[in-house]
């Protein structure tokens, strides 16, 4: 298990474990109000850049939890390393899709923290796994 060196690290960490429940309330509450969430895909249904809690959780979370079966996807973290308020997490994602499809996929993550909360985030995977996983492409 992943153990936190210091409290953005940590705080870090307690997005992705709440994240995995699917209770984006309680996700709302880890975010700074000018957060902005930007996956670094193109072209796919998620692509831009998503700003503020409304943003981030209501127009970009709740739509893509909604692609996955109930309480899906997962995400374990493997690695955390950070320098001031820059977190960088190596992860993988796990879970179902609604017709029983296995959902697998590997991300890298820079989360930055101000304030105590999450600021920004920057999100790596596999898009083309996903692309043709959900037959976008």
């Amino acid at each position: 298990m992943v153990r936190a060196d210091n409290e953005n690290e940590r705080l870090v960490l307690e997005f992705f474990e709440i994240l995995s429940t699917g209770d984006l309330e309680r996700v709302r509450g880890l975010l700074h109000e000018d957060v902005t969430w930007i996956p670094q895909v193109k072209d796919i249904p998620g692509a831009g850049t998503y700003r503020g809690r409304k943003g981030v959780v209501d127009e970009f979370l709740a739509p893509v939890r909604g692609l996955f079966a109930p309480g899906d996807p997962k995400t374990t973290v493997h690695t955390i390393v950070s320098k001031g308020p820059l977190v960088m997490v190596e992860s993988r994602g796990l879970g179902k899709l609604p017709d029983g499809r296995t959902y697998d996929n590997l991300y890298a993550w820079a989360v930055e923290v101000r304030d105590g909360r999450i600021f920004a985030i920057r999100e790596y995977m596999d898009s083309f796994y996903v692309a043709k996983l959900f037959g976008f492409a």
